[in-house]
């Protein structure tokens, strides 16, 4: 067996490497392909036009001595290697679809609609969300075909999830040589996009056009891969969909932005390694992996969000090595990549309740509708919503009530939804100023408002991640009763992705404009049921958020 290397390396790939795709670029991408590791051959998708390559590893299975380590290059093979199938997906504690598990997960998958390797199509990286314990980059919603046959090459993957990828305890970071632990799945990230730079161009692909891009947890990966000088170079677009705030904003720390330090998940970790009866990292490396995630926690409850919220018990660590610095830091020093970024809310998360669901929050007993792990309780009576305001705001509580007026459970619902909107727009929209300033790289930034036809219509509304189905285009892969309209705004919105791919702006021809952000004229550009730019709050609400934003630590 070839000795393993590992990945984690600053700078770029070797030139020999792509020098060994480039030989092959007149290959025709229906065939098998040559990529670092041998010869690979994909197949067609629904459209014919449109070839898929599923489960290529583009790293070691991080198995044994590699579990708590930096990935390691990928095994090469002999013969052709056919990826006709998904690979497992990584260890983690539920698994709705009894798809196949194992810590043998780190694998990508390939979408292109090139013929041949000289193309050079521009090319997006998804980044998987379900708060770093769930999911994997094989999901039907994530299926990239309609993408491709926009002219991009779409890379879904898979990386470390829960304890196995963001375990830390002092003897990982001793281990480690370098004082840190706790981001093995940040560091399967940036291997995933190390491979994209020496890989890519057999498929047709610009290893010099690449666009990180993700929902929630992959929204916090792609905000933490902008401050870590590891993945510096390796993409210079980014887009996240939900997670940017401002460092002040108490959001951020139930958000899968949200970090830990350095000293506390240590803390933490040993005793989770205690609960387990490990007396030694051999120990722990030669535990079953489903006796490692049987007793994961589900949120970290200590703290302190201003609400209900709390953030995924494992995830992201300021360790001083991938992640030097927090978001504050980070924008004191400057020291964010100098990428264009797209940034976006949707109507209905972080607590907000559609108006379907207000009756069933209020009865008596009845058991909250289930919304994303971590998220805020849902508000709907004018009782819970005063105790909030008090809560979350103390001496400033009375001056949000007057903001934001109630008197009747309807109105402190419809005020409670107005004043979450506020926050995440004015939240998102500081965060933009700071980054084009220091960047000097344009932002674009939105409001996704259409709610998903079927059971959850009225009573999720447009949710957490209910833009994914748009993204990609993939309403044909997911049963739900989709209407000519939320085919039309599927047809837009992959489009506006697929633009900011190609040319680091979204627009283009047909489209309704999309502005790029300009600090001197504070509005968001609404996705969804309508596509316009609208004002976000201004006046006194613009002021009152600011002013509280200020009293919070920055984060």
């Amino acid at each position: 067996m070839p000795a393993l290397r590992p990945l984690l390396v600053c700078g770029l790939a070797a030139a020999s490497a792509l020098a060994l795709i480039a030989s092959s670029a007149q290959a025709e991408i229906k065939g098998p392909v040559r990529i670092e590791t041998g010869l690979i051959e994909g197949v067609p998708a629904n459209d014919p036009s449109v070839t898929v390559f599923k489960g290529v590893p583009y790293a070691a299975a991080p198995v044994g001595g590699l579990r708590w380590r930096p990935p390691a290059r990928p095994i090469a093979w002999s013969g052709v290697r056919k990826a006709d199938k998904f690979g497992d997906i990584c260890p983690q504690s539920h698994n709705p679809g009894d798809e196949p598990m194992s810590e043998d997960c780190l694998v990508a998958n390939i979408w292109t609609g090139a013929t041949s390797a000289s193309e050079r199509r521009p090319v997006l990286v998804w980044v998987h969300g379900g708060g770093f314990g769930a999911e994997s980059g094989s999901l039907p919603k994530l299926d990239g075909e309609a993408l491709a046959k926009k002219g991009v090459i779409l890379v879904t993957f898979n990386y470390r999830l829960g304890p196995l990828g963001f375990l830390a305890t002092p003897d990982l970071s001793r281990e480690s040589g370098r004082g840190a632990s706790g981001n093995y799945g940040l560091m399967d990230d940036i291997a995933l996009l190390q491979w994209v730079r020496r890989n890519i161009a057999a498929f047709g692909g610009d290893p010099e056009k690449v666009t990180l891009f993700g929902h929630s947890a992959g929204g916090g990966t792609v905000n933490f891969l902008s401050i870590s000088p590891l993945a510096k170079g390796l993409y210079n677009q980014a887009l996240a969909e939900s997670q940017v705030r401002w460092p002040q904003d108490l959001e951020l720390r139930y958000l899968s932005s949200s970090w830990r330090e350095k000293s506390k998940a240590e803390t933490d970790g040993a005793a989770y390694v205690a609960k387990l009866g490990a007396k030694s990292l051999a120990d722990l490396r030669a535990m079953p992996w489903q006796s490692l995630i049987r007793q994961t926690p589900s949120t970290e409850d200590d703290v302190y969000t201003g609400g209900t919220g709390r953030p995924p018990f494992f995830r992201p660590v300021i360790d001083g090595y991938v992640l030097p610095h927090t978001f504050s830091q980070a924008f004191a020093l400057k020291a964010q990549q100098p990428v264009i970024y797209i940034a976006g809310n949707n109507r209905d998360e972080g607590g907000a309740a559609p108006q379907g669901v207000w009756a069933k929050l209020r009865a008596p007993g009845a058991p909250r509708p289930e919304i994303t792990r971590g998220a805020p309780r849902q508000v709907a009576t004018l009782a819970d919503f005063q105790a909030a305001a008090r809560r979350k705001f103390g001496p400033m509580a009375e001056e949000f009530l007057k903001l934001y007026p109630a008197t009747t459970d309807d109105e402190a619902a419809r005020q409670n939804n107005e004043a979450i909107h506020d926050n995440s727009q004015i939240s998102t929209y500081l965060w933009a100023r700071q980054w084009t300033r220091d960047t000097g790289k344009p932002v674009f930034t939105y409001w996704w408002a259409h709610a998903t036809p079927g059971p959850d219509h009225d009573t999720r509304g447009a949710y957490h991640g209910s833009e994914i189905f748009y993204v990609f285009n993939s309403l044909n892969k997911v049963d739900l009763p989709w209407t000519d309209e939320d085919r039309r705004i599927a047809d837009l919105m992959s489009s506006y992705w697929a633009n900011y791919a190609k040319t680091g702006d979204p627009n283009g021809a047909g489209l309704p404009i999309w502005p790029r952000f300009d600090p001197d004229k504070p509005v968001v550009m609404v996705l969804g049921d309508q596509f316009r730019p609208t004002p976000i709050a201004g006046g006194a609400k613009y002021a009152f958020w600011t002013r509280f934003f200020a009293t919070n630590e920055a984060w």
